[in-house]
């Protein structure tokens, strides 16, 4: 390789990483202080530069948001899409699924909690339309597997699987608003609390 194509490449990956790290904090100032609230100026007063420094890696603050969000949709769908695609029972299914989210949480819960408090207001913009797509999608893929569940009789038929549904989606993520890395408890180990309340309520005996 030659020294300039080294330098080059070397000056890339340090953009890059740089990118990252301006997304990381404009991710936790937007969920302290709420989307619209923030300005630019405030994202680059938290990161340590000039208003006019963070324009030469984003060209709005839409953009920011736009890859923050869709990065932790990117990567969620790809979990869950790699547990659906393994054939399992509806239990371990879930079971996996309620895994993959709190790791989820774990490496993106700024993008989360943006995305509980945010995605219903930025999705009426044609930018952020996936958004809704993937509200729909993720109700589905739910529904779906609680229905399987009663069918294969692994979870009881009395309950009303709309409410289930509501039920786990409300209780996992909100752990959001709370969770912090390197606590008391894992992401790992919140997630198999959390299941062993759950599926203790809703699995057929």
């Amino acid at each position: 390789m030659s020294p300039r194509r080294r330098d080059a490449e070397g000056t890339a990956a340090a953009r890059a990483e740089r990118r990252a790290e301006l997304l990381a904090t404009a991710a936790e100032v937007f969920a302290t202080r709420g989307y619209a609230a923030t300005t630019v100026r405030e994202v680059a007063d938290a990161a340590g530069i000039l208003g006019g420094s963070l324009y030469y890696h984003f060209d709005s603050k839409e953009s920011m948001a736009d890859e923050i969000l869709s990065t932790f949709l990117n990567e969620m769908w790809a979990a869950y899409d790699r547990v659906l695609a393994a054939d399992l029972g509806a239990r371990d299914t879930l079971t996996a699924l309620v895994a993959e989210s709190f790791g989820c949480i774990d490496r993106h819960r700024p993008a989360v909690v943006m995305y509980q408090n945010e995605s219903r207001h930025l999705a009426t913009g044609p930018r952020f339309a996936y958004l809704t797509e993937s509200r729909r999608r993720f109700e589905e893929m739910w529904m779906t597997l609680l229905e399987r569940g009663v069918r294969e009789g692994a979870f009881r038929a009395d309950l009303d699987i709309a409410l289930v549904y509501r039920f786990i989606r409300d209780t996992v993520w909100v752990a959001a608003t709370w969770y912090q890395p390197g606590g008391r408890l894992t992401a790992a180990q919140i997630a198999e609390q959390y299941l062993a309340m759950v599926l203790g309520g809703i699995q057929h005996e």
